[in-house]
């Protein structure tokens, strides 16, 4: 995959942000160098792409506690150039801190991030934080550090070791995720075409009649043509209540043609289908 003439990348910021730190990832992985477009929101990001040429993305998909991330999915979803897809992915361990301007524990009587980090340090919250601790939500871990500055010194933040590097705040507790083993997958997206490497995977999203045995029918294709099914998640339609979208990953890559046939099979069965995108695992 050939992303020489990348002018920007694209994260949910703002600096810190375990998006930024993905999005370095993909940078070193693929020998790119664009320059850092920071957003507020992971529509946003993905709002970004969609309207811009030789423009990546880095979305997080997936936490290994959380599941899904709503946001990501739903807005890939709506994207007007139907050609921006997932490019690739990583997998980022996830480790969380809490961090203030003070030094002092116990004179914390606030907790601002974003709601799947204080999801991810709910054992933590309880336990160990007062009981009318206040939660305040951000849009983002590295958000919820920089609004410190709007805060009384009672005030902390959850994020990363390096959220508290870039705006020079203590870390009052390490590692104060509930499991020790969280990670979020991200995705880099664009309208670029990637090439098949004998170990990749496909995403998704179709949505079937209402009616009895239609999803089995799909399911069945996958079978018929033994390709694994590897997820599959479902999301509301947003058309109608009680109507659903369905997002699978499964081995293969569009352009082998054992792929491409069976989602022939499959799209006669659908009433709605999407290719997310084919990329390595």
């Amino acid at each position: 995959m050939d992303l020489s003439n990348v002018e920007k990348i694209a994260y949910l910021g703002p600096k810190a942000s375990f998006s930024e730190m993905a999005a370095d990832i993909f940078c070193t992985k693929y020998n790119i160098n664009p320059y850092p477009e920071p957003l507020k929101t992971i529509r946003q990001v993905i709002e970004f792409v969609d309207e811009n040429p030789n423009v990546l993305g880095v979305i997080p998909l997936e936490n290994s506690i959380e599941g899904s991330v709503r946001e990501s999915l739903d807005s890939l979803m709506l994207t007007i150039n139907p050609n921006v897809r997932i490019l690739s992915q990583t997998i980022m361990p996830i480790r969380h801190c809490l961090l203030s301007k003070t030094t002092e524990f116990y004179s914390i009587t606030g907790v601002i991030s974003h709601p799947q980090a204080l999801a991810q340090c709910q054992n933590f919250i309880h336990d160990e934080m007062p009981r009318n601790l206040n939660l305040v939500e951000a849009v983002s871990t590295a958000e919820a550090a920089r609004s410190l500055a709007n805060y009384n010194l009672t005030y902390a933040a959850i994020g990363s070791e390096k959220t508290a590097e870039v705006y020079n705040l203590n870390i009052l507790k390490e590692n104060i995720n509930d499991d020790k083993n969280n990670q979020t997958r991200f995705a880099l997206i664009g309208d670029f075409e990637t090439e098949e490497t004998g170990s990749d995977k496909t995403s998704l999203i179709f949505a079937t009649e209402n009616k009895p045995g239609a999803l089995l029918e799909i399911l069945h294709i996958f079978y018929e043509n033994d390709i694994n099914l590897s997820y599959i998640v479902s999301r509301p339609s947003k058309l109608k209540f009680g109507d659903y979208n369905f997002i699978v990953n499964f081995d293969g890559h569009i352009k082998n043609p054992k792929i491409l046939n069976t989602l022939k099979e499959i799209k006669a069965k659908t009433t709605f289908m999407r290719l997310f995108g084919s990329y390595e695992k």
